[in-house]
């Protein structure tokens, strides 16, 4: 039989765990039922302050392995820490916090096991039209500034909800950014992938952890780390404000020995140092963020540390010892 892992980052998701265990149950008897699938589920402690860890140990059924993380390192590095311990067939990666629907799950896996020729199936969300059309400008920018002359293109709104053969999660481990953007990872590495649209469920419990400034944050990492365009952009705009002092200057020479125009000072020197500085600082920033992400990529550093791994034989071994413990003590 074929083994299906499951990975789920998760942070402070402890009010989600009773659903999400039903859930397992669920998926457990499906897979095999509908796939002839065992399923193995993968856990990614993202340095979680809550007693989630706890919870997930005393109430997961079934094989899984919980992998703790030292710190909170990011959902993007506790993604690929969970595709590193995971030793599936076939992997899919969802979210603790149950807004990814399980029947788009199943369509993803019937779709993937019915065509020899895709590698993977990966979920894109229809829900975007409810932002407001500030957000959804901003969103149709960022993908236009990364997708640029690119020759592999990142699919918009699409994220980590996926489920991809074995040789496509080897390939991903081979990749080792320390500063990464999972979704440009994703369609850098190309094979054949497959779009499915989805609306995500209601959130039953807690709050996203993801506020607009961690999402500007990583949109920088995801231009940073697969677009030059903004240094160019920058370049032609500073290129197109000097030419345009060049033939100003010529004018002020012109209009000073054939009408004899006197030349504006303190006014026009301002403007010039103000539009001028203002460009090098933005400049001076932009080089910056790229300089920090060449720094970080130079650097030995592991992705990510462990804690500890908890799995799922030594509780039922430790379960054992206590009951045999219990029975001895008179």
């Amino acid at each position: 039989m074929a083994l299906f892992s499951l990975i789920v980052p998760f942070l402070n998701e402890r009010d989600n765990v009773p659903a999400f265990t039903t859930f397992i149950e669920k998926v457990a008897g499906e897979l095999r039922e509908k796939f002839d699938l065992d399923l193995e589920v993968v856990l990614v402690d993202d340095g979680s302050t809550d007693d989630s860890v706890t919870r997930y140990i005393t109430s997961m059924p079934g094989t899984w392995r919980i992998v703790e993380l030292s710190r909170n390192f990011g959902k993007e590095v506790a993604v690929f820490a969970g595709l590193e311990e995971c030793r599936g067939d076939l992997v899919m990666i969802m979210d603790a916090d149950m807004q990814h629907p399980w029947t788009v799950a199943l369509d993803m896996i019937s779709q993937l096991m019915a065509d020899e020729n895709l590698d993977a199936v990966y979920a894109v969300r229809d829900d975007r039209l409810q932002e407001s059309m500030k957000k959804a400008a901003a969103v149709h920018l960022f993908y236009w500034l990364i997708n640029f002359r690119q020759r592999f293109i990142v699919p918009e709104n699409a994220g980590d909800f996926r489920v991809m053969r074995r040789p496509v999660v080897e390939a991903m481990l081979k990749i080792r950014d320390r500063r990464r953007f999972n979704k440009g990872l994703y369609a850098w590495a190309g094979f054949r992938q497959k779009a499915i649209g989805y609306m995500p469920d209601e959130r039953q419990h807690g709050a996203t952890k993801w506020s607009n400034l961690s999402l500007l944050s990583l949109s920088l990492e995801g231009i940073t780390s697969f677009s030059a365009l903004p240094l160019r952009l920058v370049s032609i705009i500073g290129a197109l404000v000097g030419i345009c002092g060049i033939f100003y200057g010529l004018k002020i020479i012109f209009e000073v020995l054939f009408y004899g125009v006197s030349v504006p000072g303190y006014p026009s020197l301002m403007v010039a140092v103000s539009v001028l500085g203002g460009f090098n600082l933005a400049l001076l920033g932009l080089l910056g963020e790229y300089i920090w992400v060449g720094i970080a990529e130079t650097k030995d550093r592991p992705l990510y540390l462990v804690r500890r791994v908890h799995r799922s034989g030594e509780i039922k071994t430790l379960d054992k010892a206590a009951q045999s413990a219990e029975k001895q003590t008179p």
